[in-house]
């Protein structure tokens, strides 16, 4: 089985994210809209959705219009599959799949990444030192680039912090990176964030990382005011955090990719 996580870059127009979601059908788990970062996470099922998804974005996107504090590369940013099932040549042969069809029917250029290149450096070094692995070498005029994945379960979790704490964030985000952890301090709207990938979640999960930006923000003398889980969990990595501390960490029950398939609306 085979799960999605689709970042598009549009989080402020309900009209526009109603369509991007209908055209997800059943196959959405779930949708995480940030009007601040001007995007999307969808969470699909399987890799029919992702290209319907894909198809409407650069239908009724563009990016030359876009504002927004998360970095992008174009309209369909994100595009990682991940394998659910522990069959990693599955999500690869996803990615190879999506990346041929959006250049072929979007003329999209596509940019793979997973064990052989990080996202990160596709972020830096698309359409300059790195060609796109599949489609046109400039970027689409409305939709950009897409950045097409094979990868592990990620959980994508953010920590507030006061809007005075900007350079701390950025500090902050800057001690905690490590194998496992990546970091960005940003400004959205009047707070900041330390936004966080943990791309290695059973060993480094939420309650590690909002324990690190807790302990450094004490440090600079900011308060915590807050956590915020982007997207779904894994039932183990939610298991492996004390009960006591969902509430406090934003988690829950019905927030892991577990429940939620078992909860989708029927085909």
């Amino acid at each position: 089985m085979l799960e999605c996580v689709v970042n598009i870059s549009e989080g402020t127009d309900d009209e526009v994210l109603a369509v991007l979601r209908d055209a997800c059908g059943d196959d959405l788990l779930d949708m995480h809209r940030d009007p601040h970062h001007n995007r999307s996470v969808f969470t699909l099922l399987g890799e029919s959705a992702p290209r319907r998804l894909a198809a409407a974005a650069v239908s009724a996107l563009d990016l030359n219009v876009h504002t927004g504090v998360h970095p992008r590369l174009g309209v369909v940013d994100v595009v990682p599959f991940v394998s659910l099932d522990g069959a990693p040549h599955d999500a690869e042969r996803a990615r190879h799949a999506f990346a041929t069809w959006a250049a072929e029917a979007l003329a999209l250029p596509c940019f793979t990444y997973g064990a052989h290149r990080s996202l990160p450096e596709v972020r830096r070094e698309a359409f300059g030192a790195l060609a796109p692995d599949a489609g046109p070498r400039s970027p689409h005029p409305t939709a950009g680039g897409c950045a097409v994945g094979a990868r592990d379960v990620l959980v994508a979790y953010n920590v507030w912090l006061p809007g005075s704490c900007l350079d701390a964030a950025r500090d902050i985000a800057r001690e905690i990176r490590q194998p496992g952890l990546r970091a960005l301090g940003l400004a959205v709207g009047t707070r900041v964030q330390v936004s966080m990938n943990l791309t290695e979640p059973t060993r480094v999960g939420p309650a590690d990382a909002y324990d690190l930006v807790s302990e450094l923000a004490t440090h600079h003398g900011c308060d915590v005011k807050g956590a915020e889980l982007v997207g779904l969990i894994p039932e183990a990595v939610l298991h492996a955090v004390e009960r006591g501390r969902w509430e406090e960490l934003d988690l829950a029950e019905e927030c892991t990719i577990e429940w939620r398939i078992a909860h989708r609306s029927p085909d």
